[in-house]
């Protein structure tokens, strides 16, 4: 069973956490930063619910000691804060924190987000044992690996999608679409020096991690009913970053560096617009990596497609494929908007749609 360390110095928040989690973790409590460090010199927690305002060592503190230590910084922290100021949530993730639980609490957020993150970085810990006490076994037998490892990713997209109202298909959907546009691209005999068969292989395998970068934004933001404030829009911005980050950290001793390169692109690079207008670097035209390019155009034509639960989908396909050609040359890379809507027969096969 999954250890909980729980640390804070109010009694009746330390009560009301134990709890919630007990039933399905073993939980540990301490109420004061100190008393981290004495609890980690004989036990190892799988995951430490960490009070933000203490007296004496405060949860920045704590953390920052926590990551200061080889020993200690690989354990995800989460921070419990009664601030609802977007400044303090933003510095709780900087700091590196793997996500934040309000409070009062509430049992079902509490619990749904213990137990996305102890999922999480059990995937990762199963891929690191895997990789440290099979080297051998990994050399002879690559390909069972990589299967493994990329259903591991599958099943981490898959939980982050499914924290912003998605059904999982787009993970699917987005990959496939990711697939179909580079056949199309290599049949052509376009970008013949970069679409290599390892670089086709790595793209669409490093597909379903775009959006990873959504574990650290808040549900408050990422399942809002209105529309978005400036400031949340900042933020949600931020997951492009995030998803880079989280590609380097999870995956750099795991992957190949061309995979890991090709993941970080997409992640950090899959809004970024031809015209210079997207985000976070403003890239323009071929300066955006091509993976980013072509899983641009996967991911907005299955978000206008598919039905989420705040918006019915953009019907039929022809409705959606003429919002991506209105994107030629300002949102999407012109050449590789033109083979995706030259592959409308293959579109309409994988939805299953009836030409008009």
């Amino acid at each position: 069973m999954n250890i909980i360390l729980i640390v804070d110095d109010d009694t009746t928040s330390l009560k009301l956490a134990k709890g919630i989690l007990d039933q399905d973790y073993r939980v540990a409590t301490v109420n004061s930063g100190a008393m981290v460090f004495k609890y980690l010199e004989k036990n190892r927690p799988d995951l430490i619910l960490l009070d933000l305002n203490m007296p004496e060592m405060d949860g920045f503190e704590v953390l920052e000691k926590l990551k200061s230590n080889p020993e200690y910084e690989s354990i995800p922290v989460i921070f419990l804060t009664a601030s609802q100021d977007p400044a303090s949530e933003a510095r709780c993730l900087e700091a590196g924190a793997i996500d934040f639980v309000g409070k009062p609490f509430v049992p079902v957020v509490l619990l749904n987000r213990v137990r996305r993150v102890v999922e999480l970085f059990g995937y990762r810990n199963q891929l690191e044992e895997m990789v440290a006490s099979q080297a051998e076994v990994i050399i002879a037998r690559s390909k069972r690996i990589q299967k493994i490892q990329d259903a591991v990713i599958v099943g981490m997209a898959n939980l982050i999608e499914l924290r912003d109202s998605n059904t999982g298909r787009h993970v699917k959907n987005t990959q496939t679409y990711v697939e179909m546009i580079i056949k199309a691209l290599k049949r052509k005999g376009l970008y013949p020096d970069i679409l290599t068969d390892d670089y086709i292989s790595n793209t669409i395998r490093a597909a379903p991690l775009h959006d990873v970068g959504k574990i650290k934004i808040s549900d408050s933001i990422l399942n809002k009913p209105a529309s978005l404030t400036e400031a949340e829009f900042e933020t949600i911005k931020m997951h492009t970053i995030y998803g880079a980050e989280i590609v380097d950290d999870l995956l750099g001793e795991v992957e190949d560096p061309e995979y890991l390169d090709i993941a970080h692109d997409i992640a950090l690079h899959h809004h970024e617009r031809w015209d210079g207008t997207g985000y976070p670097s403003q890239l323009v035209g071929e300066s955006i990596p091509l993976c980013a390019r072509i899983m641009s155009i996967a991911d907005v034509f299955d978000a206008l497609y598919e039905d989420r639960v705040y918006k019915k989908g953009i019907r039929p396909l022809t409705a959606s494929l003429a919002i991506i050609e209105d994107g030629r040359g300002l949102q999407f890379d012109p050449v590789i908007t033109d083979a995706f809507l030259e592959m409308l027969h293959e579109l309409r096969e994988y939805v299953g749609e009836e030409p008009e």
